[in-house]
């Protein structure tokens, strides 16, 4: 025969005890009274109030036992509600923790947006800083219209450069043969003078 475990001894000590109230000392006492009443031989009348009682205490019995199975049955639905309250617990724990890591995720992605955006506020005041690209070509097209105007007001320049030099050449050729002009006829005044002079030391 196997061994009995601790609960079911308990069950049985419940069923048989009640709720502690001595059910088992009633058993005890209707078995002697069942066996005492059958070897008697009082009067009937005595055996019938025998007999009564007996039927009383095997009621309070029943009536103990019955309690208690229910309160058994109590105690197991309770335990049953507890396990599926404890499951729902667990389950909520569960979901609780899933909850926390999505929040931190979001978080985190909060936390990339908040740092884009501040980035591309910075990106943003920088550029506000320079002129925008029609402004630039704008500027750029009068740069390069005020480029070609000055390249054409150097090119006149240079003509003009050149034209002066070619003057300045021609007129300091021209000098120079006026010069070259002045001197043959101061020479030749000199030596017209010299042979007058030497005319009149003749005669």
């Amino acid at each position: 025969m196997g061994s009995v475990t601790d609960d079911e001894v308990i069950r049985k000590r419940l069923l048989i005890d009640g709720d502690g109230a001595g059910d088992d000392r009633r058993i005890n006492v209707l078995l002697k009274s069942f066996t005492k009443w059958c070897n008697s031989n009082t009067s009937p009348e005595e055996g019938f109030a025998q007999y009564q009682r007996m039927l009383g205490t095997l009621a309070q019995c029943e009536f103990s036992m019955g309690k208690t199975l229910l309160v058994y049955d109590m105690n197991l639905k309770e335990m049953e509600n507890y396990e599926k309250i404890y499951r729902d617990i667990e389950q909520s724990i569960t979901s609780a923790h899933e909850k926390i890591a999505e929040c931190k995720k979001e978080i985190q992605r909060a936390k990339r947006i908040r740092k884009n955006r501040q980035e591309y506020d910075a990106l943003a005041k920088v550029i506000q800083k320079h002129p925008d690209r029609h402004e630039t070509m704008e500027q750029l097209e009068a740069l390069d219209k005020e480029l070609q105007q000055l390249s054409h007001i150097k090119e006149n320049v240079e003509d003009k450069l050149e034209l002066r030099k070619k003057q300045f050449h021609v007129l300091l050729s021209t000098i120079q043969e006026l010069q070259q002009t002045l001197e043959n006829d101061e020479k030749l005044e000199n030596d017209e003078t010299q042979e007058s002079s030497m005319e009149n030391d003749g005669d």
